[in-house]
């Protein structure tokens, strides 16, 4: 196997042996920029797509940075979901696992929906580093059950989502208890402006740190833009799937009614059919993402909040029932296929009132090909807006009279009219040619 470039970094040893077994080549550019940055100490804002390695973009240096000698609270590391509290836990277990037995690094995980006698009788001892939902932690705290003021980093995942789910008042809470020399670790999709007072608050000078695809979305990702003409769109939904047959497939509405109204008509249908909303129990919620990671189900219908924040691996396919009100949600939507190299297809059924959305898509750098399903086949419909398309040919001779009739170097009275004349002369003889041709 190819030698790991990760020894540049200088990470400890048992860490460089982690990333060997679990078989990463070479950094992705969010880990090269940043693991250098958070092992001297400094504070930074990571902002990336989803899918960049971002999670051992903090973990690697983080643990790098723990004295397994201080039996005391040195990391504490916070998501907005109990889903992707789990799997960072889960990643950073895979990292401890290989630390030699008298430098023992531990790592305990409180999430809701947990006993919390249960957690407070975990914290007879403290462990290294923390994972957990701001929530559980703060309340922990409050408990003086766990003492942070010993911890120097804290990790804010998917701040943007703890701050539509109205969780940055528990990281404030969490930050304002630990060490006073913090260093702070902000990952986020997006930078939305009412985050930027709690960064002000606790970041000073920090690095910021936006690793920008050329694309907008992920470079191997296939959108296709399908109309719904009037026709079922369950009905639709169940023709694309067919089509598709994915390995694995997320289904987005914009609510938890429109998702369960779809995931029961999918499975009346036959298909093997899951689903994420904000309506689940933790219960249900835990035992659902064992049966998606079980490969249970083929296809997995969800609402934007509830699936931001949760790993799902092996999206092969990505089907938008509607568009997002919050048009950033397209690209996280679609960042759940092709992701570590893979390739992947979105599809989005789209109506008439969707014009505008899709004009701002394009403008964003999205390159929908326009298709349709007919008799159980995909159809080429070419452009979706043909009328833009006309009045731009129209445009074009126009354009191009302007440029070739130029100002005459020497102006004489009345050249503006005659100028115009010769323009107006121009177009009409392209217009007549462009007629021709397209007969």
């Amino acid at each position: 196997m190819e030698k790991s470039t990760f020894t540049q970094f200088e990470l400890k040893a048992f860490l460089l042996e982690a990333i060997e077994h679990i078989g990463f080549q070479k950094p992705t550019e969010i880990q090269a920029r940043i693991i250098p940055i958070i092992k001297k100490g400094e504070s930074v804002i990571g902002q990336s797509q989803t899918g960049t390695g971002k999670t051992h973009a903090y973990l690697l240096p983080v643990l790098d940075r723990i004295n397994p000698q201080k039996e005391q609270v040195q990391a504490v590391i916070t998501a907005p979901t109990r889903e992707l509290a789990s799997q960072i836990f889960e990643e950073l277990n895979k990292l401890i696992s290989f630390c030699p037995e008298q430098e023992q690094i531990t790592a305990k995980l409180f999430i809701g929906g947990t006993d919390k006698l249960r957690a407070i009788e975990k914290l007879k001892s403290q462990p290294h580093v923390v994972v957990g939902t701001p929530g559980r932690i703060n309340d922990l705290i409050k408990e003086q059950a766990l003492f942070v003021h010993t911890g120097t980093m804290l990790v804010v995942d998917e701040a943007d989502l703890m701050l539509d789910m109205g969780f940055i008042f528990d990281v404030d809470q969490i930050a304002a208890r630990m060490a006073q020399e913090l260093q702070m670790l902000v990952f986020s999709a997006t930078i939305p402006e009412k985050l930027k007072p709690f960064l002000k608050k606790y970041l000073e000078n920090p690095t910021f740190t936006a690793v920008a695809p050329r694309q907008v979305a992920a470079e191997k990702i296939e959108h296709l833009l399908i109309p719904l003409r009037h026709r079922d769109k369950i009905e639709l939904v169940y023709e694309i799937s067919k089509q598709f047959n994915p390995y694995l497939a997320l289904i987005f509405t914009n609510t938890k009614v429109i998702a369960d109204e779809v995931a029961d008509r999918l499975l009346e249908k036959g298909l093997k059919v899951g689903r994420i909303h904000g309506d689940l129990t933790p219960r249900e919620r835990k035992k659902m993402m064992k049966q998606i990671k079980d490969l249970e189900y083929q296809f997995i219908v969800a609402t934007d909040l509830a699936s931001r924040g949760i790993d799902i691996e092996g999206v092969s396919h990505v089907i938008n029932y509607e568009l997002p009100s919050d048009l950033a949600f397209y690209i996280h939507r679609v960042g759940r296929t092709a992701r570590a190299g893979f390739s992947g297809t979105a599809a989005t059924i789209y109506e008439a009132r969707d014009r505008h959305a899709l004009d701002k898509l394009e403008k964003m750098g999205i390159d929908f090909k326009h298709v349709d399903i007919r008799n159980g086949e995909w159809i080429d419909l070419g452009v979706r807006d043909k009328r833009k398309e006309r009045k731009k040919q129209l445009d074009e001779p126009e354009i191009i009279a302007h440029k070739v009739i130029k100002k005459p170097k020497t102006v004489k009275p009345g050249y503006k009219k005659k100028r115009q004349q010769l323009i107006e002369q121009f177009v009409r003889r392209e217009k007549r040619k462009m007629k021709k041709r397209s007969k």
